[in-house]
């Protein structure tokens, strides 16, 4: 892809997960539809994603959001997640980075006390509402895509753990959600580093003895991520959600929080109304409400309402430069784990 001389991002963090939103300078994506242009950048030309996800610019723990102008005639805007593997379909705390990058910059008119914004993504339309207070954005509610279980209680043969259980869902990506006491863990800050390699190595192993394909999303054919759970004693879900080469979510991860919705509406746990906290490995929280039943290629799907919110935190401006020895970026195993090699 050619680039202008420069990019503009602004800097955005959802409960302490960094992802930027780059709001001018972008090269146009080829493709005549959101889905097509992820799909473009995964397989045809990721020069734009290693740009700004790899180091010297970047680091292991965020995420850069390319703002797209809308092909929904519906949406005011739209969005595409990149990330150090690839670029991805929805993310709940980007979708939340983005919606408050655009009213608190003007680029979508704030409204007191509600702001509506549509969102084009690769995964569909998300209709995202703002709660503004003296010119902030001071929550956003997402209503995401329709959301399935693929399986439940799915048995995985492990070498290290021996055999344990996973539920196979989708919550605008497709998650591998285990719950964390068959490994031997705890949700907690001190074991983060075991538990994004753990989560990184169950992703193989998963993807290994179990495929994936949406049924009306061409190329949304892989296990995403393995996101880790428990039960708090206050009725929250803890969640931690594992990031190659491997990381974790420092936000409790919406798409995460909407595939879990998901297994329990599957299991009949979770009926109309119905909302459930998520917690993250630090602390932050968003809600994961059930709005809607429909059906995805005949499967019962569920529609969540993800809410949360965002803190615009900086501005900054890439550089291009041709002779730059370092525009496809790097990573190194000191910061971005023994695994690093995952990322080819």
């Amino acid at each position: 892809m050619k680039f202008e001389s420069e990019l503009e991002l602004l800097l955005v963090h959802s409960q302490g997960e960094i992802g930027k939103v780059i709001v001018g300078g972008a090269p146009e994506v080829p493709g005549a539809s959101a889905l097509e242009k992820m799909n473009y950048i995964n397989h045809v030309d990721d020069s734009l994603r290693r740009f700004v996800t790899f180091e010297p610019r970047a680091n292991v723990a965020m995420s850069v959001n390319l703002l797209l102008a809308p092909i929904r005639p519906e949406a005011d805007a739209g969005f595409i997640v990149l990330q150090a593997d690839r670029a991805h379909a929805m993310s709940g705390s980007n979708c939340m980075c983005v919606v408050t990058a655009l009213v608190e910059s003007g680029r979508v008119k704030m409204v007191e006390p509600e702001t509506v914004v549509k969102l084009d993504t690769p995964a569909g339309l998300i209709t995202a509402r703002a709660k503004c207070e003296q010119g902030r954005v001071v929550s956003v509610s997402l209503d995401n895509v329709a959301c399935f279980a693929e399986a439940l209680d799915k048995e995985i043969d492990t070498p290290k753990w021996g055999r344990i259980r996973v539920d196979i869902a989708f919550g605008g990506v497709y998650y591998a959600l285990v719950d964390v006491d068959q490994l031997g863990l705890d949700i907690a800050p001190s074991n983060s580093r075991e538990l994004a390699e753990a989560g990184i190595e169950l992703k193989r192993i998963i993807s290994e003895q179990v495929s994936v394909q949406h049924p009306e999303l061409d190329g949304v054919n892989e296990l995403a991520y393995v996101m880790f759970r428990s039960r708090e004693p206050d009725g929250a879900i803890r969640t931690c959600t594992t990031l190659k080469p491997g990381r974790v979510d420092r936000s409790p991860c919406g798409t995460g929080s909407s595939a879990n919705l998901a297994s329990l509406h599957a299991r009949g746990l979770v009926k109309l109304g119905d909302a459930r906290t998520s917690r993250s490995i630090i602390g932050g929280e968003f809600t994961a409400e059930a709005i809607a039943e429909t059906t995805v290629g005949g499967r019962p799907a569920v529609i969540p309402r993800i809410t949360g919110r965002a803190w615009v935190y900086g501005r900054e401006y890439l550089r291009m430069d041709n002779q730059d020895p370092f525009r496809s970026g790097f990573a190194l195993s000191d910061t971005w784990g023994p695994q690093v090699d995952l990322l080819g």
